[in-house]
């Protein structure tokens, strides 16, 4: 299922995929170590951004609109719930 949300994280993710081609061609060129951990840091904070937006998306969308439509049961919805706190 694709939400309204997921252009938005399709894009942070190429930004991701591009800064860390960027920081692989940085490690080839002999760049500090400091420089590469910043830039490692910018890619994981872009990856936790995009992670937290989806989860959040599937939560408010998936979940939270099937208990509201009867699609799903509550026990259902706690389950996925459940299953979704181990990728926060």
């Amino acid at each position: 299922m694709i939400h309204k949300s997921h252009a938005l994280i399709r894009q942070h993710l190429q930004q991701a995929h591009g800064h860390l081609a960027k920081v692989i061609t940085m490690m080839d060129e002999g760049r500090s170590c400091p420089e590469l951990a910043q830039q490692l840091a910018a890619v994981e904070s872009t990856l936790r951004k995009s992670k937290r937006m989806l989860v959040q998306d599937h939560l408010e969308h998936c979940i939270i609109d099937a208990i509201a439509d009867g699609q799903i049961s509550r026990e259902d919805a706690l389950q996925a719930f459940t299953s979704l706190t181990k990728y926060l």
